[in-house]
């Protein structure tokens, strides 16, 4: 059982590796795991050849080994199961430099290599296009990036001036209520202190006798 279990591993492993190329479009990087959290590894060119180990459905990432012998985890999207653009028309360069040479008999050959020569030639065309606007799309994403960290630096920076606007109001509140209670304590004791003095030149006047004058003073 367990030499049959080994058995089946073994096909599975043989079964799942097979090559790939990386796209014509990127350079992409080789982790250490299927997720950008991990470490990179190696910057992979475009046209590079691999070795797919195991494909991560959930995660979108591919494991694969290098002509080298590392192994590490790739976008699964970013890769080709045939040879990029520029390795093909290379290819088809030599062979038609192949053909050129071989004369008259190879006619035919030769206007098949030109037809495919055409189509890579076209197709490296309409890749260029693709990573110029690619290009472009990341310049554009990169300044909006750089105009939202912007716009959260000031957004800081303005929370901060009104938590202190906020600090500097409640302290004026609280030292406008201390010189309220003040003053009108000021009053209450100054109305008190008057209170009190009229009562007592209430009391005090009625005894008061004004002396009489007497009619020679008159004289």
């Amino acid at each position: 059982m367990r030499i049959l279990t080994l058995t089946l591993l073994l096909v599975g492993s043989i079964a799942v590796a097979a090559p790939a190329w990386v796209s014509d479009q990127f350079e992409i990087t080789l982790r250490t795991g299927p997720s950008t959290s991990n470490a990179i590894q190696l910057t992979l060119r475009s046209g590079t050849q691999l070795e797919v180990l195991e494909r991560d459905s959930d995660s979108g990432y591919s494991k694969v080994r290098t002509s080298g012998g590392t192994e590490g985890w790739v976008l699964s999207r970013y890769l080709m199961s045939e040879p990029s653009a520029r390795e093909q028309l290379a290819t088809l360069t030599s062979q038609l430099n192949e053909a050129a040479s071989a004369g008259d008999s190879l006619e035919s050959q030769l206007a098949g290599v030109r037809s495919q020569y055409a189509q890579a030639t076209n197709q490296i065309q309409s890749l260029e296009r693709d990573k110029t606007q690619l290009e472009q799309d990341l310049a554009d994403i990169r300044r909006t990036a750089a105009n939202a960290l912007s716009l959260d630096r000031q957004n800081t920076e303005l929370r901060q001036k009104l938590a202190d606007a906020e600090i500097q109001v409640g302290t004026l509140e609280q030292e406008n209520r201390a010189l309220t209670s003040q003053s009108t304590r000021y009053w209450f004791m100054t109305g008190g202190g008057l209170v009190v003095v009229g009562i007592i030149l209430g009391l005090w006047l009625p005894r008061v006798r004004m002396p009489r004058k007497s009619r020679y003073d008159r004289f």
